[in-house]
């Protein structure tokens, strides 16, 4: 982990192992039986709902993956702050996670989870944040 410049950690999540079956094409939900606590293949299930215009089904997937890549930061030695760069290609599960979080519940009204989310995606990397157009 490097250091920024409030000495905190960046956190760095090994790689995922839904990333080769998704890259393959494997169908998202099949990915997920086989890999249910990848938050990559949650984001990817959030992202897809959301584009079919499916809202709460994006919104309940998002919310598994960010609950999940939760779980692989605090593993990860996360302690609850840090830079989780988006250029370390396995932190983009739980960031794309969050970001379809941020989105999915300002389109159900979620005002303030919306903004919380988003403010977590900006601290977290504002790389992530920029590619995700939040």
């Amino acid at each position: 982990m490097t250091e920024n410049l409030l000495g905190i950690p960046e956190t760095k999540l090994p790689v995922d192992p839904a990333f080769s079956p998704l890259e393959q094409g494997v169908d998202p939900r099949d990915v997920a039986r086989s890999y249910p606590s990848s938050s990559l293949v949650w984001a990817t299930l959030a992202e897809d709902a959301l584009a079919d215009g499916d809202v709460i089904e994006g919104y309940a997937f998002a919310r598994t993956g960010y609950h999940r890549g939760l779980d692989s930061l605090r593993k990860s030695g996360w302690r609850g702050q840090g830079p989780v760069p988006w250029e370390h290609e396995p932190n983009r599960g739980f960031l794309r996670a969050l970001g379809a979080l941020a989105k999915a519940a300002g389109e159900i009204g979620e005002t303030d989870e919306q903004r919380r989310c988003a403010d977590f995606l900006r601290d977290s990397s504002a790389t992530a944040a920029r590619e995700l157009g939040l």
